[in-house]
């Protein structure tokens, strides 16, 4: 069983900053690859970013391409959304998830809690 609790979320306004993290519960960390997805309201739960296992692969929805970066420190179990230049339809729930490496939730094994993100205009 692995547990993840969010933290960073907050509200921003366009154009600003935030960075979210992840932290792990599990000695094995390193088992796993690691995703963010998003929900906004009445909308489906959507990928955002993943990264492999060791961080030597990531992947981004293009809507965030070049804006957002996903990291991991497996030594601290922990991994990390840092998104700049936020617009205000980023503006949603983030959860991480931890399970296989890809672009589906249905990879994915355990889930955290989520953390809200908004982006004001």
């Amino acid at each position: 069983q692995v547990q993840l609790v969010e933290s960073g979320g907050g509200m921003v306004q366009a154009g600003g900053s935030l960075r979210l993290s992840c932290a792990a519960s599990a000695r094995t960390f390193s088992s796993y690859a690691m995703g963010w997805f998003r929900q906004a309201p009445e909308k489906e739960r959507e990928f955002v970013a993943a990264i492999s296992r060791w961080g030597g692969r990531a992947d981004y929805v293009e809507s965030v391409e070049g804006r957002f970066t996903i990291s991991r420190d497996n030594a601290k179990n922990t991994v990390f959304l840092q998104m700049n230049m936020l617009k205000p339809e980023d503006t949603a729930v983030y959860y991480c998830a931890a399970g296989r490496f890809g672009r589906t939730a249905t990879e994915y094994t355990y889930w955290g809690q989520g953390t809200q993100v908004t982006v004001s205009s």
